[in-house]
């Protein structure tokens, strides 16, 4: 075994240090990586403003991304419902597709048993069909709203989904 001298030592000291640098350059980016990951799972957009209309039941919050003009014919909007909260049955003229950014909801066509839609689900609303769509009862539900070919029309609201039908929900 050779001695050590200090050119030895000062070798031996600046691999242990640069090791050290990398292990704590390492350590700081999965820390920022991590901070990016929980970003990324709180809201895509903000939650915008609470709706105060006839239109839904329980506590709901829209922010408008995109409203219709001549040249898009689509509205789009960000809509968050709390827990128990729901649109009324109502139709869109021109369609409606749902992108579903966070969360566990419900959605039903008139005549059709309720489907349960979640995180990265997307649920096209075919003209003129009556539905609606929410939270479920224990679940926060958002989801990105596209209003299609409003040119056709805009949406149309009717009643209210009853406490019976919202409970017809599938185990």
């Amino acid at each position: 075994m050779k001695p050590i001298t200090l050119k030895n030592s000062v070798l031996i000291f600046s691999v242990v240090f640069s090791a050290l640098g990398i292990i704590s350059c390492n350590n700081d980016n999965k820390q920022q990586h991590a901070s990016t990951t929980e970003a990324d799972t709180a809201m895509v957009f903000p939650k915008g403003n609470k709706v105060t209309n006839d239109n839904f039941t329980g506590t709901v919050w829209l922010n408008y991304l995109a409203e219709n003009d001549t040249t898009y014919n689509v509205n789009i909007g960000s809509v968050t419902f709390e827990p128990g909260a729901r649109t009324n049955w109502h139709l869109h003229k021109g369609g409606q597709i749902l992108l579903v950014t966070k969360g566990k909801g419900l959605y039903q066509q008139k005549g059709e048993p309720i489907k349960i839609i979640k995180e990265g689900d997307v649920v096209k609303c075919p003209p003129n069909i009556e539905h609606w769509h929410g939270a479920t009862k224990t679940d926060a539900m958002t989801h990105i709203a596209i209003g299609t070919n409003t040119n056709i029309g805009g949406a149309v609201w009717l009643k209210p989904v009853t406490d019976e039908e919202f409970s017809k929900v599938p185990e």
